[in-house]
């Protein structure tokens, strides 16, 4: 319980003000730019819960820009360009944990927000989403077939970047692997700390646990590689909402 907590663990004045930012981030990021919500959305689609829509990602050029023409939102979402705002948010929430958890394990937390930092920057630097957003409406409005190949030639490259068709590509793969591990590192210092507590740490551990299956399942099982994600997302949720809570506790503490 946070009246239990030991006392080297409240934040100083100086940390509280990044406790409470990244409690907020938290509570956003659970509440709307959660990661992997191009999953979520076809695992709603499958169950029948989302009645229209694409049932899958589409396949070539020309089925991304009909995507794009015909629902824009999801095909946005497909592109992940919701979880780059995930990632920002990500940044401020293991900020406030970092400021939370430093005395707990300082070389650990260090470590991981030196993978979060990078796997932030390489996200932002491989996202894809508005340039295909772009070349959609350029193809739209292509007079000729020969601008209409050659924007699907120049799909096809930001494609083979982005492999879309596995929801991500090189650089991807790198900032998805580097974000879960520095959320798993998180996770497992919360497990000595008595301000957070283990159903906290349980939740972070499972919910990247789950999200580093992924790259199981991407060796043995491509097909099923969307499992290991959308069973970390109710994880993850819970997790956020565990952090801001204890984050905003933790800020309100002498």
């Amino acid at each position: 319980m946070m009246s239990q907590i030991n006392a080297a663990e409240v934040p100083g004045p100086e940390w509280r003000g990044l406790c409470r930012l990244g409690g907020a981030a938290a509570w956003v990021a659970a509440i709307v730019f959660r990661r992997n919500l191009a999953e979520e959305y076809l695992l709603f689609r499958g169950l029948g819960i989302i009645r229209s829509g694409p049932t899958a990602f589409p396949d070539n050029p020309a089925a991304w820009f009909d995507l794009l023409h015909t629902h824009r939102l999801i095909g946005l979402t497909f592109l992940n360009l919701f979880d780059a705002i995930n990632y920002a948010l990500v940044g401020l929430i293991f900020l406030g944990l970092y400021a939370a958890l430093r005395r707990v394990n300082r070389s650990w937390m260090t470590l991981a927000m030196a993978l979060t930092f990078v796997a932030i920057a390489t996200y932002f630097a491989s996202n894809q989403a508005f340039a295909m957003l772009s070349l959609s409406d350029q193809y739209s409005a292509a007079p000729t077939d020969a601008e209409r190949a050659a924007l699907l030639a120049a799909a096809q490259a930001l494609l083979a970047m982005h492999n879309a068709g596995a929801n991500y590509g090189n650089s991807l793969y790198v900032s998805f692997l580097f974000i879960n591990l520095a959320g798993l590192i998180i996770a497992t210092v919360m497990l000595r700390s008595s301000a957070f507590g283990k159903p906290a740490a349980g939740m972070g551990i499972l919910a990247n646990a789950f999200g580093l299956g992924y790259y199981v399942t991407m060796i043995l099982a491509p097909a099923l590689s969307f499992i290991p994600l959308s069973a970390a997302a109710p994880f993850l949720l819970i997790w956020y909402l565990l952090i801001g809570r204890k984050l905003f506790l933790l800020s309100s503490r002498t």
